[in-house]
């Protein structure tokens, strides 16, 4: 089995994708008790570099926020963003009105597009108990032909989510298709709208000393499977330790083993657009010319502007999981 493995990576923040996925980071912070506003008591927030808070003091960050963690308003263009909340909650706003609240699980699907504004914190809702926040965010390509397709936001809630129960696992399915289960659509006009296309996104977990099998896919596509908590696993002879992205064969099917703690995995496979990639902080093109286009096209037009009070917009704390859509459809969970 070990010679399905191509080659193991670290993790580090980010973690190192391939293509059609250009980025994949995984968020786990043990926030303490909210204030009554959303937020850490401010005194807590004493030495940190507020604003730029990427390192982690006492269990949790603040990222780019002031006083509610998370990533105040930003731009994006050419790509989509999947942001899946296993624990915690995100409060979304965008330059198209749209608006969420989301965790427990959901997941939210953004296609950029032509460019979109949108802010992602992390309202601390409970102010009895510790507000643990789990998040993996993918940012998945769009192919040159795609790079300017309407913005589009879509939730997959987690009540909708199919998830596939073994004897030995627990195979959530976000994107793609496992042992004939077969996850929600994803935005229309995405890479992984078109089935041949074999995108999947899978959140595993595997039992303490247990097996699991990881299917052979149908064409050639990449395949990186991502060990993020756990003790060991080992594929044959070969052991492997968290916290190490594993690129796989995926033309051959996959066994391995758990070691002395359940393990948990995110899969991302797809097939390669196999075109070149500008990159730019939050703009994904195909030239350096595109690139440079948008940044001004950015400074001109703000992509539509920010409809919302703040920067790092937040909602109303008694609120529960919610979807405001561009056309004004709402949807409470």
């Amino acid at each position: 089995m070990s010679n399905a493995i191509i080659q193991t990576i670290p993790l580090g923040f980010p973690w190192q994708t391939q293509d059609p996925f250009l980025f994949c980071v995984y968020h786990l912070d043990h926030y303490p008790k909210g204030n009554g506003e959303m937020g850490p008591d401010p005194k807590l927030l004493e030495g940190r570099n507020i604003g730029n808070d990427f390192t982690i003091k006492d269990g949790w960050r603040m990222y780019h926020g002031s006083t509610i963690p998370g990533f105040p308003y930003h731009p994006h263009r050419g790509f989509e963003t999947i942001t899946i909340v296993n624990k915690g909650y995100c409060d979304h706003s965008d330059s198209l009105g749209a608006a969420g609240r989301f965790g427990e699980g959901d997941v939210q699907w953004m296609t950029a597009g032509s460019g979109v504004q949108h802010s992602e914190m992390f309202p601390l809702l409970n102010d009895d108990a510790e507000n643990p926040l789990e998040l993996f965010q993918i940012w998945l390509n769009l192919p040159k032909a795609d790079k300017f397709t309407a913005p589009h936001f879509k939730m997959l809630w987690h009540e909708d989510i199919p998830v596939v129960q073994t004897e030995n696992a627990r195979i959530k399915v976000i994107a793609g298709s496992f042992n004939g289960h077969q996850a929600n659509d994803p935005a229309p006009n995405s890479w992984a709208a078109n089935t041949d296309n074999e995108v999947a996104i899978w959140n595993i977990h595997v039992k303490e000393e247990s097996e699991f099998t990881l299917p052979k896919a149908t064409t050639e596509v990449s395949r990186t499977l991502y060990f993020y908590e756990g003790s060991e696993v080992y594929f044959g002879e070969r052991k492997v330790n968290p916290n190490f992205g594993i690129v796989l064969d995926a033309t051959q099917e996959v066994t391995f083993k758990t070691g002395t703690k359940e393990a948990h995995f995110l899969m991302l496979q797809g097939k390669p657009i196999n075109e070149p990639v500008a990159k730019y902080g939050p703009f994904v093109m195909n030239t350096d010319e595109e690139i440079q286009k948008a940044m001004d096209e950015y400074r001109l037009t703000q992509f539509g502007g920010w409809p919302w009070p703040y920067p790092d917009n937040v909602h109303d704390k008694q609120k529960g999981r919610f979807a405001k859509y561009p056309d004004g459809k709402l949807v409470e969970k």
